[in-house]
């Protein structure tokens, strides 16, 4: 299996398939998938291609599950090419390490998926359930036309996934130490504070929003919204934007824009954010506009026969027993959690994601083809 997953690995990697551009990525899983048998549907959606890839019937969760594999093809810009040690479309190995932008974001573990699941069908024709891929190549950047979509559709036709296993890098120190058994939610508050223009040598004249915005934000910043729970860390907020003037030293400007991002978990939703942050704003007595951007809400895999099994598969093939984590980002799970799925995110080591010389280690691509084997073995044979 390693050979197969490192060959299909490397030649999606020499695809420069920056999201939301596919390049050609999905029709070469397709083609390796469709000659084992897997009914193939494409799901475009604007500039986003979706792959919805499925062998076999679900007709409910206890006798015939979905077990679905989700992943995406596209990647992150390379950034500055001078900071590479190999091109980062090259697909080198050096050391037994792939090297390649999206070699661990996520080509690598959907190259370990895809082989994963042909394996199983052609050692199982007869399975019981479905086993399912969702790809698409809208994850990195503005994720409106991918998973999102596709999930939309599905669910409009009433069809199902049960289970799911996201091939995002969870692994932190040590390849298996860690599968994401949910996410925090995400919001973005795009914040309009006017004031009233006037010359800085007659104040009285005017009203400087960025001193009237002060107070408030200071408070807002500082605001204690929930201490977590036995899986989520508390909600933190973060102002990530500030601007305002004219770019003259004599002019009060006449508004402040503040942006500003929270990561919250299940112990508050985004109704009593939009409802704390009016009532900040109305105390300080401020005009104001405000834009909400809710990217996704927090979800919880708590328990449940996806985490036993994924488990069991990571203690028998990575030697070690993995912790199961919250932290970081968000990921496409968000939008398949709405399906009701228990999911799980597992996949190689996260420390080189997004950075020049990213790379992955060859053996654990290895074992995470064997571990998905093995979670399809345990949930369908």
């Amino acid at each position: 299996m390693k050979n197969e997953i490192i060959t299909l690995a490397q030649n999606l990697i020499q695809r420069e398939s920056i999201s939301p551009d596919d390049k050609g990525c999905q029709q070469v899983i397709a083609e390796l998938l469709e000659k084992e048998g897997f009914e193939i549907e494409w799901l475009p959606f604007n500039d986003t291609l979706n792959l919805w890839a499925t062998h076999g019937t679900s007709e409910n969760k206890k006798n015939s599950p979905c077990v679905a594999f989700a992943g995406h093809t596209d990647v992150v810009p390379v950034g500055d090419i001078s900071q590479w040690q190999v091109s980062p479309f090259s697909a080198e190995i050096i050391d037994d390490m792939l090297y390649g932008r999206g070699a661990a974001d996520m080509k690598g573990s959907l190259s370990a998926m895809v082989i994963a699941a042909r394996d199983f069908v052609k050692n199982n024709p007869d399975h019981k359930g479905k086993v399912a891929l969702l790809i698409t190549s809208d994850e990195e950047a503005a994720a409106k036309d991918g998973t999102v979509k596709v999930v939309e559709t599905l669910m409009q036709r009433n069809e199902p996934i049960h289970y799911c296993v996201v091939g995002e890098p969870s692994s932190t120190l040590q390849f298996g130490d860690v599968i994401k058994n949910g996410r925090r939610g995400s919001i973005t508050g795009n914040l309009y504070i006017k004031g009233i223009l006037g010359h800085v040598a007659y104040p009285h004249l005017a009203e400087n929003p960025i001193h009237k915005a002060l107070p408030m934000l200071n408070e807002l910043a500082n605001y204690q919204w929930d201490n977590g729970n036995a899986y989520f860390p508390a909600t933190s907020l973060q102002i990530v934007n500030v601007k305002a003037g004219t770019g003259s030293n004599n002019v009060i400007p006449d508004e402040i824009y503040v942006q500003f991002n929270l990561r919250f978990s299940t112990e508050i939703n985004a109704e009593m954010i939009k409802q704390k942050v009016a009532e900040l704003l109305d105390k300080y007595a401020l005009t104001y506009r405000i834009e909400w951007n809710l990217s996704g809400n927090p979800f919880l895999t708590d328990e449940g026969k996806l985490i036993d099994v994924a488990v069991k598969s990571i203690e028998k093939f990575a030697n070690i027993t993995p912790k199961l984590e919250t932290t970081g980002g968000t990921s496409d799970g968000r939008f398949i959690a709405q399906m009701g799925a228990e999911i799980i995110e597992f996949g190689p080591l996260n420390k080189t994601i997004h950075k020049a010389n990213e790379c992955v280690n060859c053996d654990d691509l290895a074992k995470s083809g064997a571990i998905y084997f093995n979670i399809l073995e345990q949930l369908l044979k």
